[in-house]
């Protein structure tokens, strides 16, 4: 599968028995439909998570295309923050393109990983600094 940012061949990586792609060059992670909701593990907040996703259609973010049906993504704003996180979503419901940080921005923000497992795999595979850890 091809990164739809660099256009170069992604990785595939096991997160908690979760198969993520993965683009090496810049960062960004792509998640099938239904694998934010395996890593969160709680069905309840995923569920909350996902019903907070809004189409963001004022986004000037140039559109990006689905990794697998090559359509053009919607960007969705996450969050309720006066500047929230503007993440992809396949129109056709394939998956969420999360650029380099935001899937670890998203989970730390929500407070969905409160012994932050997640995050400290995150970070220990991409090299990313936990916000949480910043934060003390």
């Amino acid at each position: 599968m091809d990164c739809p940012v660099c256009k170069n061949a992604m990785i595939t990586l096991e997160l908690f028995d979760v198969e993520i792609d993965h683009c090496t060059d810049c960062g960004g992670i792509w998640l099938d439909a239904g694998e934010l909701e395996l890593l969160i593990g709680d069905e309840q907040k995923a569920k909350q998570l996902l019903q907070s996703f809004k189409v963001d259609s004022k986004s000037k973010e140039k559109p990006r295309r689905c990794p697998i049906c090559l359509k053009k993504m919607r960007k969705i704003a996450v969050g309720g923050a006066e500047k929230p996180l503007l993440i992809d979503r396949c129109t056709r419901e394939h998956g969420l393109w999360f650029d380099k940080g935001e899937l670890s921005e998203i989970l730390c923000t929500a407070q969905l990983d409160k012994d932050s497992k997640i995050q400290k795999l995150l970070a220990e595979m991409f090299g990313q600094e936990q916000k949480a850890s910043d934060e003390k």
